[in-house]
Protein backbone atom coordinates (compact mmCIF):
# COMPACT_ATOMS: atom_id res chain seq x y z
CA UNK A 1 0.00 0.00 0.00
CA UNK A 2 1.81 3.28 -0.99
CA UNK A 3 0.60 6.17 1.06
CA UNK A 4 2.05 9.91 1.99
CA UNK A 5 2.58 11.11 5.31
CA UNK A 6 2.70 14.80 6.22
CA UNK A 7 4.64 16.15 8.78
CA UNK A 8 1.69 17.69 10.54
CA UNK A 9 -0.39 14.93 10.06
CA UNK A 10 -4.47 15.05 11.60
CA UNK A 11 -3.80 18.24 12.83
CA UNK A 12 -6.28 21.06 12.42
CA UNK A 13 -3.92 24.14 10.75
CA UNK A 14 -4.80 27.05 12.64
CA UNK A 15 -3.33 29.51 9.68
CA UNK A 16 -5.66 27.14 7.17
CA UNK A 17 -9.07 28.00 7.39
CA UNK A 18 -11.46 27.37 4.74
CA UNK A 19 -12.41 30.59 2.92
CA UNK A 20 -15.75 31.72 2.98
CA UNK A 21 -16.28 30.45 -1.18
CA UNK A 22 -14.67 27.20 -0.21
CA UNK A 23 -17.42 27.07 2.47
CA UNK A 24 -20.09 28.00 -0.27
CA UNK A 25 -18.59 25.41 -3.10
CA UNK A 26 -18.82 22.45 0.28
CA UNK A 27 -21.69 22.66 1.67
CA UNK A 28 -25.31 20.86 1.81
CA UNK A 29 -27.04 23.10 -0.55
CA UNK A 30 -23.96 23.08 -2.80
CA UNK A 31 -21.18 21.05 -4.11
CA UNK A 32 -18.97 21.82 -7.06
CA UNK A 33 -15.88 20.04 -8.80
CA UNK A 34 -13.64 21.41 -11.80
CA UNK A 35 -13.45 18.34 -14.39
CA UNK A 36 -9.98 18.71 -16.36
CA UNK A 37 -8.93 16.03 -19.28
CA UNK A 38 -5.63 16.09 -20.39
CA UNK A 39 -6.24 14.53 -23.74
CA UNK A 40 -2.39 12.10 -24.74
CA UNK A 41 -1.28 11.50 -27.90
CA UNK A 42 0.28 8.37 -27.45
CA UNK A 43 -0.95 5.59 -24.87
CA UNK A 44 -0.76 6.09 -21.82
CA UNK A 45 1.94 4.69 -19.15
CA UNK A 46 0.49 4.84 -15.94
CA UNK A 47 3.65 3.16 -14.15
CA UNK A 48 5.37 7.25 -13.25
CA UNK A 49 1.71 8.10 -11.35
CA UNK A 50 2.63 7.19 -7.89
CA UNK A 51 5.81 9.35 -7.70
CA UNK A 52 4.36 12.04 -9.43
CA UNK A 53 1.68 12.55 -7.15
CA UNK A 54 3.95 12.35 -4.67
CA UNK A 55 7.13 14.32 -5.28
CA UNK A 56 5.39 17.15 -7.78
CA UNK A 57 1.59 16.98 -7.31
CA UNK A 58 1.21 17.06 -3.32
CA UNK A 59 3.75 19.16 -2.38
CA UNK A 60 1.85 21.86 -4.38
CA UNK A 61 -0.67 23.16 -1.69
CA UNK A 62 -1.41 21.78 1.44
CA UNK A 63 -4.80 21.63 0.78
CA UNK A 64 -4.12 18.23 -1.30
CA UNK A 65 -3.51 16.46 1.61
CA UNK A 66 -5.98 17.99 4.00
CA UNK A 67 -9.63 17.63 4.41
CA UNK A 68 -12.22 20.26 5.69
CA UNK A 69 -13.64 20.33 9.50
CA UNK A 70 -15.21 22.36 11.85
CA UNK A 71 -13.67 23.21 15.19
CA UNK A 72 -15.62 23.76 18.14
CA UNK A 73 -17.20 27.18 17.10
CA UNK A 74 -18.70 25.54 13.86
CA UNK A 75 -15.51 27.07 11.49
CA UNK A 76 -14.36 25.50 8.80
CA UNK A 77 -10.82 24.51 8.25
CA UNK A 78 -8.21 22.04 6.79
CA UNK A 79 -7.01 19.59 8.33
CA UNK A 80 -3.93 17.86 7.76
CA UNK A 81 -4.65 14.34 6.93
CA UNK A 82 -2.52 10.63 5.74
CA UNK A 83 -2.97 10.60 1.91
CA UNK A 84 -3.74 6.97 0.20
CA UNK A 85 -2.96 7.87 -2.87
CA UNK A 86 -4.36 4.43 -4.59
CA UNK A 87 -7.89 6.17 -3.33
CA UNK A 88 -7.42 8.78 -5.16
CA UNK A 89 -6.53 7.16 -8.58
CA UNK A 90 -8.64 5.41 -10.56
CA UNK A 91 -7.92 3.18 -14.20
CA UNK A 92 -11.77 1.75 -15.33
CA UNK A 93 -11.85 -1.01 -17.25
CA UNK A 94 -13.73 -1.11 -20.80
CA UNK A 95 -14.10 -3.82 -23.18
CA UNK A 96 -11.00 -4.97 -25.52
CA UNK A 97 -10.21 -4.54 -28.88
CA UNK A 98 -13.41 -1.73 -29.61
CA UNK A 99 -13.18 0.68 -32.00
CA UNK A 100 -12.24 4.63 -31.05
CA UNK A 101 -16.48 5.65 -31.67
CA UNK A 102 -17.30 2.87 -28.87
CA UNK A 103 -14.77 4.13 -26.30
CA UNK A 104 -16.41 7.68 -27.10
CA UNK A 105 -19.64 6.40 -25.75
CA UNK A 106 -17.49 4.55 -22.50
CA UNK A 107 -15.75 7.81 -22.12
CA UNK A 108 -18.79 10.13 -22.43
CA UNK A 109 -20.90 7.51 -20.02
CA UNK A 110 -17.69 7.64 -17.64
CA UNK A 111 -17.44 11.57 -17.52
CA UNK A 112 -21.49 11.63 -16.80
CA UNK A 113 -21.22 8.72 -14.06
CA UNK A 114 -18.15 11.15 -12.27
CA UNK A 115 -19.62 14.17 -12.48
CA UNK A 116 -22.57 13.31 -10.40
CA UNK A 117 -20.65 11.30 -7.49
CA UNK A 118 -19.74 13.60 -4.60
CA UNK A 119 -16.68 13.43 -2.84
CA UNK A 120 -16.71 11.80 0.56
CA UNK A 121 -15.83 13.76 3.56
CA UNK A 122 -13.02 11.62 5.15
CA UNK A 123 -10.48 12.34 2.00
CA UNK A 124 -8.91 14.93 0.33
CA UNK A 125 -11.02 16.65 -2.22
CA UNK A 126 -9.61 15.36 -5.69
CA UNK A 127 -8.90 12.47 -8.02
CA UNK A 128 -7.37 11.22 -11.07
CA UNK A 129 -9.14 8.51 -13.55
CA UNK A 130 -6.70 7.32 -16.41
CA UNK A 131 -8.64 5.92 -19.23
CA UNK A 132 -6.45 3.68 -21.30
CA UNK A 133 -8.38 3.56 -24.56
CA UNK A 134 -7.99 5.40 -27.61
CA UNK A 135 -11.21 7.80 -28.39
CA UNK A 136 -11.46 9.47 -31.37
CA UNK A 137 -9.88 12.28 -30.20
CA UNK A 138 -6.72 11.34 -28.33
CA UNK A 139 -5.07 7.87 -27.58
CA UNK A 140 -5.51 7.82 -23.88
CA UNK A 141 -6.91 11.26 -21.12
CA UNK A 142 -6.23 11.86 -17.74
CA UNK A 143 -9.13 13.46 -16.00
CA UNK A 144 -8.52 15.35 -12.81
CA UNK A 145 -11.62 16.02 -10.53
CA UNK A 146 -11.24 18.83 -8.22
CA UNK A 147 -13.15 19.96 -5.85
CA UNK A 148 -13.45 23.82 -6.04
CA UNK A 149 -13.44 24.30 -2.53
CA UNK A 150 -9.62 23.82 -3.55
CA UNK A 151 -9.46 27.15 -5.52
CA UNK A 152 -10.51 28.37 -8.45
CA UNK A 153 -9.70 27.63 -11.85
CA UNK A 154 -6.43 29.78 -12.05
CA UNK A 155 -5.15 28.40 -8.95
CA UNK A 156 -6.29 24.56 -10.29
CA UNK A 157 -5.04 24.71 -13.20
CA UNK A 158 -2.18 26.57 -12.51
CA UNK A 159 -1.18 23.49 -9.91
CA UNK A 160 -1.83 21.02 -13.30
CA UNK A 161 0.31 23.32 -15.41
CA UNK A 162 2.98 23.21 -12.89
CA UNK A 163 3.40 19.28 -13.59
CA UNK A 164 3.63 19.16 -17.22
CA UNK A 165 6.57 20.32 -19.29
CA UNK A 166 7.44 21.77 -22.95
CA UNK A 167 6.68 18.72 -25.42
CA UNK A 168 10.09 19.97 -27.26
CA UNK A 169 11.80 20.57 -24.01
CA UNK A 170 11.10 19.68 -20.73
CA UNK A 171 14.41 21.77 -19.22
CA UNK A 172 12.52 24.81 -20.52
CA UNK A 173 9.67 26.29 -18.21
CA UNK A 174 6.26 27.14 -19.90
CA UNK A 175 5.98 30.41 -21.34
CA UNK A 176 2.72 32.34 -21.65
CA UNK A 177 1.22 35.06 -23.32
CA UNK A 178 1.41 38.67 -21.27
CA UNK A 179 -2.35 40.43 -20.80
CA UNK A 180 -2.55 44.22 -19.83
CA UNK A 181 -5.45 44.73 -18.09
CA UNK A 182 -8.30 46.67 -20.25
CA UNK A 183 -8.44 48.97 -17.35
CA UNK A 184 -4.72 50.01 -18.02
CA UNK A 185 -5.74 49.80 -21.21
CA UNK A 186 -9.05 52.19 -20.92
CA UNK A 187 -7.42 54.51 -19.05
CA UNK A 188 -4.31 55.70 -21.27
CA UNK A 189 -4.19 59.04 -23.17
CA UNK A 190 -8.21 59.97 -20.98
CA UNK A 191 -8.86 63.80 -20.69
CA UNK A 192 -10.24 64.77 -16.80
CA UNK A 193 -13.63 65.29 -18.67
CA UNK A 194 -13.72 61.95 -19.78
CA UNK A 195 -12.21 60.46 -16.71
CA UNK A 196 -14.86 62.24 -14.64
CA UNK A 197 -17.53 60.98 -17.44
CA UNK A 198 -16.69 57.35 -16.13
CA UNK A 199 -16.68 57.83 -12.47
CA UNK A 200 -20.28 59.03 -13.02
CA UNK A 201 -21.30 56.36 -15.42
CA UNK A 202 -19.32 53.76 -12.98
CA UNK A 203 -21.88 55.04 -10.41
CA UNK A 204 -24.98 54.55 -11.97
CA UNK A 205 -23.89 50.93 -13.87
CA UNK A 206 -23.29 50.12 -10.12
CA UNK A 207 -26.22 50.67 -8.73
CA UNK A 208 -28.16 49.31 -11.60
CA UNK A 209 -26.04 46.12 -11.86
CA UNK A 210 -25.88 45.94 -7.90
CA UNK A 211 -29.65 46.01 -7.97
CA UNK A 212 -30.76 44.03 -10.87
CA UNK A 213 -28.27 40.73 -9.25
CA UNK A 214 -30.26 40.92 -6.45
CA UNK A 215 -33.55 40.78 -7.88
CA UNK A 216 -32.05 37.88 -10.50
CA UNK A 217 -31.09 35.94 -7.53
CA UNK A 218 -33.47 36.29 -5.38
CA UNK A 219 -36.61 37.09 -7.31
CA UNK A 220 -36.62 36.52 -10.92
CA UNK A 221 -35.56 33.26 -13.27
CA UNK A 222 -34.82 32.81 -16.59
CA UNK A 223 -37.79 31.61 -18.72
CA UNK A 224 -38.23 27.90 -19.21
CA UNK A 225 -36.07 27.04 -22.69
CA UNK A 226 -34.07 23.92 -24.58
CA UNK A 227 -31.15 25.19 -22.48
CA UNK A 228 -33.34 25.84 -18.74
CA UNK A 229 -35.77 23.19 -17.94
CA UNK A 230 -36.27 24.67 -14.41
CA UNK A 231 -37.00 21.38 -12.61
CA UNK A 232 -35.57 20.82 -9.00
CA UNK A 233 -32.59 18.79 -8.59
CA UNK A 234 -30.92 19.52 -12.37
CA UNK A 235 -27.21 19.35 -10.74
CA UNK A 236 -28.13 15.37 -10.25
CA UNK A 237 -29.19 14.57 -13.66
CA UNK A 238 -26.71 13.27 -16.24
CA UNK A 239 -25.22 15.69 -18.49
CA UNK A 240 -23.32 15.88 -22.03
CA UNK A 241 -19.88 17.43 -21.94
CA UNK A 242 -19.18 18.20 -26.13
CA UNK A 243 -15.69 20.09 -27.24
CA UNK A 244 -15.52 22.11 -30.28
CA UNK A 245 -12.50 23.51 -31.22
CA UNK A 246 -11.73 26.95 -32.89
CA UNK A 247 -8.75 28.88 -35.04
CA UNK A 248 -7.37 31.45 -32.88
CA UNK A 249 -5.98 32.86 -35.85
CA UNK A 250 -9.40 33.24 -37.16
CA UNK A 251 -10.47 34.38 -33.70
CA UNK A 252 -7.87 37.28 -33.64
CA UNK A 253 -8.77 38.13 -37.16
CA UNK A 254 -12.32 38.98 -35.99
CA UNK A 255 -11.00 40.80 -33.33
CA UNK A 256 -8.47 43.58 -34.74
CA UNK A 257 -11.84 43.67 -37.65
CA UNK A 258 -14.14 44.52 -35.15
CA UNK A 259 -11.65 46.12 -32.82
CA UNK A 260 -12.76 44.02 -29.15
CA UNK A 261 -11.28 41.55 -27.46
CA UNK A 262 -10.96 37.64 -27.87
CA UNK A 263 -13.08 37.01 -24.95
CA UNK A 264 -15.96 39.13 -27.06
CA UNK A 265 -15.64 37.02 -30.13
CA UNK A 266 -15.80 33.93 -28.36
CA UNK A 267 -18.49 34.94 -25.98
CA UNK A 268 -20.51 36.33 -29.31
CA UNK A 269 -19.87 32.80 -31.06
CA UNK A 270 -21.54 31.09 -28.02
CA UNK A 271 -24.29 33.69 -27.45
CA UNK A 272 -25.19 33.06 -31.09
CA UNK A 273 -24.41 29.55 -31.04
CA UNK A 274 -27.20 28.91 -27.86
CA UNK A 275 -29.90 30.70 -29.71
CA UNK A 276 -29.53 28.71 -32.89
CA UNK A 277 -29.91 25.74 -30.67
CA UNK A 278 -32.89 26.99 -28.51
CA UNK A 279 -34.36 27.94 -31.78
CA UNK A 280 -33.78 25.14 -33.75
CA UNK A 281 -34.52 23.18 -30.47
CA UNK A 282 -37.71 24.48 -29.99
CA UNK A 283 -38.66 24.72 -33.37
CA UNK A 284 -38.75 20.89 -34.02
CA UNK A 285 -40.45 20.01 -30.43
CA UNK A 286 -43.55 22.58 -31.36
CA UNK A 287 -43.90 20.99 -34.94
CA UNK A 288 -46.01 18.15 -33.14
CA UNK A 289 -48.56 20.79 -31.46
CA UNK A 290 -49.38 23.12 -34.92
CA UNK A 291 -48.06 25.88 -33.11
CA UNK A 292 -44.64 26.24 -34.29
CA UNK A 293 -44.18 30.40 -34.37
CA UNK A 294 -45.34 30.98 -30.98
CA UNK A 295 -43.33 28.23 -29.17
CA UNK A 296 -40.40 29.10 -31.27
CA UNK A 297 -40.70 32.46 -29.47
CA UNK A 298 -41.41 31.84 -26.79
CA UNK A 299 -38.94 29.00 -25.47
CA UNK A 300 -36.20 29.75 -28.99
CA UNK A 301 -35.95 33.68 -27.92
CA UNK A 302 -36.57 33.23 -24.36
CA UNK A 303 -35.14 35.53 -22.15
CA UNK A 304 -31.78 33.87 -21.03
CA UNK A 305 -28.87 34.99 -18.86
CA UNK A 306 -25.19 33.87 -18.59
CA UNK A 307 -23.00 34.20 -15.44
CA UNK A 308 -19.57 34.66 -16.61
CA UNK A 309 -17.05 34.29 -13.99
CA UNK A 310 -14.10 37.12 -13.82
CA UNK A 311 -10.69 36.32 -11.81
CA UNK A 312 -10.29 39.34 -9.47
CA UNK A 313 -6.53 39.03 -9.45
CA UNK A 314 -4.61 41.96 -10.90
CA UNK A 315 -3.78 39.67 -13.92
CA UNK A 316 -0.69 40.63 -16.41
CA UNK A 317 0.45 37.45 -17.02
CA UNK A 318 0.45 33.68 -15.60
CA UNK A 319 2.28 33.02 -12.18
CA UNK A 320 3.96 30.08 -11.10
CA UNK A 321 2.12 28.77 -8.16
CA UNK A 322 5.36 29.09 -5.94
CA UNK A 323 4.72 32.88 -6.39
CA UNK A 324 1.01 32.60 -6.00
CA UNK A 325 0.94 30.32 -2.45
CA UNK A 326 3.93 33.13 -0.95
CA UNK A 327 2.22 35.45 2.01
CA UNK A 328 0.88 38.51 0.43
CA UNK A 329 1.11 37.54 -3.28
CA UNK A 330 -0.14 39.78 -5.93
CA UNK A 331 -1.78 36.89 -7.28
CA UNK A 332 -2.91 34.47 -4.29
CA UNK A 333 -3.91 30.84 -4.55
CA UNK A 334 -7.63 30.25 -3.52
CA UNK A 335 -11.08 31.42 -5.13
CA UNK A 336 -10.59 34.68 -5.93
CA UNK A 337 -12.99 35.35 -8.52
CA UNK A 338 -16.94 36.86 -8.99
CA UNK A 339 -19.40 36.68 -11.93
CA UNK A 340 -21.47 39.07 -13.58
CA UNK A 341 -24.81 38.70 -14.86
CA UNK A 342 -24.88 39.17 -19.10
CA UNK A 343 -28.13 38.81 -20.59
CA UNK A 344 -27.83 36.70 -24.12
CA UNK A 345 -29.00 38.70 -26.87
CA UNK A 346 -32.48 37.27 -28.85
CA UNK A 347 -32.28 36.45 -32.41
CA UNK A 348 -34.38 39.46 -33.75
CA UNK A 349 -36.91 38.16 -36.20
CA UNK A 350 -37.69 39.62 -39.47
CA UNK A 351 -39.62 38.88 -42.34
CA UNK A 352 -37.68 41.27 -45.14
CA UNK A 353 -33.63 40.38 -43.22
CA UNK A 354 -33.27 37.35 -42.29
CA UNK A 355 -29.30 37.98 -41.88
CA UNK A 356 -30.10 40.22 -39.29
CA UNK A 357 -31.70 37.16 -37.51
CA UNK A 358 -28.66 35.45 -36.85
CA UNK A 359 -25.63 37.97 -37.68
CA UNK A 360 -22.63 36.86 -35.64
CA UNK A 361 -20.94 40.46 -36.03
CA UNK A 362 -24.50 42.00 -34.04
CA UNK A 363 -24.14 38.99 -31.44
CA UNK A 364 -19.98 39.95 -31.10
CA UNK A 365 -21.14 43.45 -30.89
CA UNK A 366 -22.90 43.31 -28.24
CA UNK A 367 -21.42 40.90 -26.15
CA UNK A 368 -18.38 43.77 -26.31
CA UNK A 369 -20.77 46.41 -25.14
CA UNK A 370 -22.33 44.60 -22.51
CA UNK A 371 -18.68 43.44 -20.73
CA UNK A 372 -16.99 47.03 -21.19
CA UNK A 373 -20.71 48.54 -19.25
CA UNK A 374 -20.37 46.28 -16.55
CA UNK A 375 -17.06 45.93 -16.15
CA UNK A 376 -17.02 49.83 -14.89
CA UNK A 377 -19.56 48.84 -12.09
CA UNK A 378 -18.48 48.21 -8.75
CA UNK A 379 -21.13 46.14 -8.65
CA UNK A 380 -19.51 42.69 -8.21
CA UNK A 381 -17.39 43.99 -5.31
CA UNK A 382 -20.86 44.44 -3.48
CA UNK A 383 -21.60 41.48 -4.66
CA UNK A 384 -18.98 39.80 -2.57
CA UNK A 385 -19.53 41.77 0.38
CA UNK A 386 -23.13 40.83 0.45
CA UNK A 387 -22.31 37.86 0.53
CA UNK A 388 -19.79 37.54 3.71
CA UNK A 389 -22.24 39.99 5.38
CA UNK A 390 -24.53 36.88 4.84
CA UNK A 391 -21.97 34.40 5.91
CA UNK A 392 -21.65 36.02 9.23
CA UNK A 393 -25.36 37.06 10.37
CA UNK A 394 -27.00 33.96 8.81
CA UNK A 395 -24.28 31.07 8.19
CA UNK A 396 -22.48 29.96 5.26
CA UNK A 397 -25.40 27.96 4.30
CA UNK A 398 -27.29 30.54 3.84
CA UNK A 399 -24.66 32.37 1.57
CA UNK A 400 -25.05 28.60 -0.54
CA UNK A 401 -28.48 29.11 -0.65
CA UNK A 402 -27.79 32.57 -2.62
CA UNK A 403 -24.99 31.15 -4.63
CA UNK A 404 -27.18 28.26 -5.48
CA UNK A 405 -30.27 30.99 -6.62
CA UNK A 406 -27.90 32.68 -8.48
CA UNK A 407 -26.59 29.58 -10.93
CA UNK A 408 -30.00 27.96 -10.91
CA UNK A 409 -32.04 31.69 -11.89
CA UNK A 410 -29.75 31.43 -14.85
CA UNK A 411 -29.29 29.48 -17.88
CA UNK A 412 -25.34 29.20 -18.74
CA UNK A 413 -22.35 30.11 -17.07
CA UNK A 414 -19.38 31.10 -19.05
CA UNK A 415 -15.35 31.04 -18.16
CA UNK A 416 -11.83 30.62 -19.37
CA UNK A 417 -8.87 30.62 -18.94
CA UNK A 418 -5.32 31.43 -21.07
CA UNK A 419 -2.99 28.49 -21.35
CA UNK A 420 0.48 28.05 -22.76
CA UNK A 421 2.18 29.09 -25.95
CA UNK A 422 4.08 25.95 -26.49
CA UNK A 423 2.66 21.75 -27.23
CA UNK A 424 2.62 20.45 -23.34
CA UNK A 425 3.33 16.85 -21.78
CA UNK A 426 3.38 14.87 -18.98
CA UNK A 427 5.91 12.14 -18.14
CA UNK A 428 6.58 12.24 -21.73
CA UNK A 429 3.16 11.80 -22.82
CA UNK A 430 2.58 14.84 -25.82
CA UNK A 431 -0.67 16.49 -24.69
CA UNK A 432 -2.88 16.82 -27.49
CA UNK A 433 -5.61 18.93 -26.09
CA UNK A 434 -6.66 20.29 -22.44
CA UNK A 435 -10.18 21.28 -21.31
CA UNK A 436 -11.98 21.99 -17.99
CA UNK A 437 -15.77 22.29 -17.16
CA UNK A 438 -17.74 22.78 -13.98
CA UNK A 439 -19.88 19.86 -12.65
CA UNK A 440 -22.41 20.14 -9.88
CA UNK A 441 -24.13 22.97 -10.18
CA UNK A 442 -27.73 23.43 -11.68
CA UNK A 443 -27.21 25.34 -14.91
CA UNK A 444 -25.16 24.59 -18.14
CA UNK A 445 -21.55 25.68 -18.36
CA UNK A 446 -19.59 26.53 -20.63
CA UNK A 447 -15.68 26.65 -20.15
CA UNK A 448 -12.57 27.86 -22.26
CA UNK A 449 -9.16 27.29 -22.40
CA UNK A 450 -6.99 28.96 -24.54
Amino acid sequence: MDQYHTEEEDEVLPEMPVSPTGQYFNSSVLSLSILAVLESEIPIDDSPTMTLLKEVFLPINPRFSSIMVGDKKGVKKWKRVEVKLEDHINVPSFPAGMSPEFYDECFNDYMTKISLERFPPNKPLWEIHIIKYPTSNAAGNIIFKLHHALGDGFSLMGALLSCLQRADNPSIPLTFPSRESSSKRDGKNEGIFRCLGRVFSGVANTVSDFGSTLIKSSFTRDGLSPIRSGGDGVEFRPSVITTLTFSLDHIKQIKAKLGVTINDVIMGVVFLGTRLYMQASSTSSSSSHGDEEQQQQQQGNANATALVVLNTRAIGGYKTIGEMVKPNSEMPWGNQFTFLHVTIPKLKHSENDDQTNSNPIRFVKDAHTMIKRKRNSAAVYLTGRMLEILRKFRGPEAAAQYVYNTLNNSSIAMSNLIGPVEQMALANHPVKGLYFTLVGGPEKHYSRYK
